[in-house]
């Protein structure tokens, strides 16, 4: 206020500004006298004078590389009584940080809060019934000899098939768009119209190339929120097994072909022979060949079923417990244990082979049985 007065007094005046602010003249020429005369101003003031030019001396002192902390005891050695939150007040106040470990982060895009963002579909649920209906995405860095490299993954929700991937030295739009293609190109016509293409938001996703490239392959875009990694946990949890078992155990690396063809070895072992524990304990290639047998694992489930209790077939090697009669394909298999047939024989028998079923055809055969079928001295018999 009273800055904005020393600002326009030369145009309009003291006097006609005070009653517009709203200031009494006398309380803006009693600021002006104080800073004008230190003698005037309060103690507090005058001591934190003081203590300015003792921190700022201790600070040339010591190449500016103290904080608050090492300036404050800097100070105490040398005899002074000043208490610590003031010297890191002061020192916040004259701009002074001190050295510190590390980077500091530095934003390399300034966002716009007035654009329009793509929702987020997904909204951390990671489930598909089908292939090509959710795909994830996300990049990962790789230091190498020659600087960093940069590889980009495509994953599909299904089955956690690896669909697209592409190792770059850079961080272009065409980066992410190379390891897109071959996933759009090779699952063309199975389905692919209305997936579902989940992303985090970094510049090369939401950028206007891929998703125009979404949009020409007919895939609807969901990206999570910023700086929220669980919203992409998936392609963090893959991206976290390329690192762990290719990038940490194989390092260090000298150039990025080496990187590309452990990528390449990797990636074919991973969808064709890794066994994965959220499908079952096969690998990714073989859980989508499933997919496409639900009226094999249809017809073999009700065949055992029929032929369960008294027929030929040894149903602990070929009964299937399935989700919806193979809807999906994802089956369990018992095999030929104790505990497998004793599983086997409670999800095949009908209901009037259980224990209840036993006693209640004994109680009727024998003729204890009223009308509303309840025995005789039961509570709610008549």
């Amino acid at each position: 206020m009273v800055q904005f007065i020393d600002d326009q007094r030369d145009a309009y005046g003291v006097a006609s500004i005070c009653p517009v602010v709203p200031i009494a003249p006398s309380t803006y020429c009693w600021h002006k006298a104080r800073h004008a005369d230190p003698t005037r101003r309060s103690a507090r003031v005058q001591r934190d004078d003081e203590w300015r030019r003792e921190i700022q001396r201790v600070g040339d002192d010591t190449q500016q590389v103290y904080g608050p902390r090492k300036v404050w005891r800097q100070l105490r050695r040398e005899g002074h009584r000043v208490a610590r939150c003031t010297v890191g007040r002061l020192m916040r106040a004259m701009g002074l940080r001190g050295a510190v470990r590390g980077r500091a982060w530095v934003p390399t895009t300034q966002a716009d809060s007035g654009a329009d963002r793509p929702v987020d579909l997904v909204d951390r649920h990671f489930v598909a019934t089908r292939p090509n209906q959710l795909w994830v995405s996300d990049f990962t860095y790789v230091a190498t000899w020659r600087g960093f490299v940069y590889g980009a993954f495509v994953i599909d929700v299904f089955a956690r098939r690896i669909v697209g991937w592409r190792v770059a030295n850079s961080l272009r739009t065409d980066f992410v768009l190379d390891a897109l293609e071959p996933a759009i190109y090779d699952r063309r016509g199975d389905g692919a119209g209305d997936l579902v293409h989940h992303s985090d938001r970094g510049t090369q996703y939401v950028s206007m190339r891929y998703t125009e490239r979404l949009a020409d392959a007919g895939s609807a875009l969901s990206v999570g929120r910023r700086g929220a990694a669980y919203d992409n946990a998936l392609a963090e949890t893959i991206i976290g097994l390329f690192k762990t078992e290719v990038i940490r155990r194989r390092g260090p690396w000298r150039h990025i072909d080496a990187v590309e063809f452990a990528t390449l070895a990797w990636v074919d072992w991973f969808n064709t022979r890794r066994l994965l524990e959220p499908i079952g304990y096969i690998p990714p290639a073989e859980y989508e060949e499933r997919y496409d047998e639900p009226a094999t694992v249809a017809s073999l489930t009700s065949f055992a079923l029929r032929r369960s209790r008294y027929g030929s077939v040894d149903v602990s090697h070929i009964v299937t417990i399935g989700v919806a009669l193979g809807q999906m394909g994802h089956t369990r298999t018992w095999g030929g244990t104790a505990a497998g047939r004793r599983a086997t024989r409670r999800s095949c028998a009908s209901p009037t082979r259980t224990r209840r079923g036993r006693r209640r055809r004994q109680t009727r055969r024998s003729g204890d049985w009223d009308r509303a079928g309840r025995r005789p001295g039961s509570p709610r018999a008549g």
